[in-house]
Order: structure tokens, then sequence, then C-alpha cells
């Protein structure tokens, strides 16, 4: 059975500069046994390793990857300008931390790196499984000065987490999270979770801040 809308309704929302983000509600079929299945799993959850992700995660099955996969090549990596999919991987994710936990590098907005990004491709997907959208969506940043091109340097960032745009980042876009919509976008652009009430995130999949974020790696189009 497909996991996901068989007739899938594509919005691009244009970022200034980039590939847009491909956003699509109503994306599985039955969202609430991706929770359920969630909440069975709240044992196996892990804080996540020293990386800009302020939370817990744990990895999905690799079916349910293979299918995300299968949409993304299908939908999604025309519009981000992926030629070809190269591997990718799914995991389920909650935000955590409150402000005062935050590492300095989660007090900023981050990119996924590449070796080669004249070549290859970094996408990245996240599928809002919460209802109540004040927990936030997912945020867009284009750097402004030199020292945002490393942001571990900021370590001087107020403890927070990052909702609008600031002496080395503008905020060119937000996407407001809604239950059962996922999107899509280019992971090398700066991201952060929109998070401005982080006084309703929690460790339990019931009510916390669940997604289920998926990256590829692929090779870019010829431009």
């Amino acid at each position: 059975m497909n996991l996901f809308n068989p007739d899938p309704r594509l919005q691009l929302v244009p970022l200034a500069g980039h590939t847009p983000v491909v956003v699509v509600d109503n994306f599985v079929r039955d969202p609430q046994a991706l929770v359920d299945y969630a909440i069975a799993q709240g044992g196996k959850f892990a804080n996540a390793p020293k990386n800009a992700f302020p939370g817990m995660e744990l990895r999905m099955p690799e079916e349910f990857s293979a299918r995300l996969n299968e949409f993304f090549i299908e939908y999604v990596k025309k519009p981000l300008g992926v030629r070809r999919s190269i591997s990718m991987y799914s995991r389920l994710s909650m935000i955590t931390l409150q402000p005062h936990e935050l590492a300095p590098n989660q007090r900023v907005c981050h990119r996924d790196h590449l070796p080669d990004y004249a070549q290859n491709s970094f996408s990245a997907s996240v599928l809002y499984l919460f209802k109540n959208p004040a927990m936030g969506g997912t945020s867009f940043y284009a750097p402004k000065s030199a020292r945002a091109q490393s942001i571990t340097e900021a370590h001087d960032a107020p403890p927070g987490y990052m909702t609008q745009s600031n002496d080395d980042f503008e905020l060119i876009g937000t996407v407001p999270a809604a239950w059962n919509r996922v999107i899509f976008y280019d992971g090398c652009i700066f991201h952060s979770g929109h998070v401005t009430a982080p006084e309703l995130l929690s460790s339990n999949p019931a009510q916390g801040r669940l997604t289920i974020n998926g990256f590829f790696t692929g090779r870019k189009a010829a431009t």
C-alpha cells in the first residue's frame, strides 16, 4: 500500500537566490499511525550527537526511507535541481532543549555540508507530526557577513532559538508547521527550526514537536 497521498499537490515557496522549498500538505495517508509508531518506540529515542539538532532522534525503518526516497525521485528532485539520487535515510526527531540548554552552535541557523557542493546535492525534508502549529515550522536564512560562513564561531549568540534576522544572517523565508505537512529543501541553505514557544517542547512523542526528517544525497542537474 502506498504510504503517501497518491495525488500530491506541490506548492513551491520561493527563496531569493536559491531553489524553492517544496511543500506538500496531507502527505501521509495515515499520519496518526506514524505518531503511534513513535510512541511505541519512545524508549529508543536517544539524544542527538553533537551536531546542530537540539533534541532526540531515532532512525526510521529502511522500508519507510525507501518509500520516501521514491516520492523524492518522482516529485521533488526536479524542482530542487537534482539529477540523480544516490542515497538517503530518515529519522524521527523531537526538538526538546530549552533555550538555556542550547550549545552555542544550536543558537544559530546551520546548513548541511558536502565535500563537493559544485556537483553534489544534499536535500532534506521535514514531515510535521504535531497538531499545534505554535511549536514552530522551519526558517531559512542568507549569510550577510564573513563570520556567518563559519557559524561555529557565533559563540556570543544569546541563549535561545534563532527566529529572526541578526547581524550575520537575513531571514529569507519561513514555512509554518501544519499537521501532516512535509517540506523538501536544499540542505545547504542555512536553516533552523522556528521555535518561538520552547515551553511547549516535550520529550513525549504524543505531545512534543515530533517530525520525520529525511536526508537525500545526489548529483546536481546541469545548469
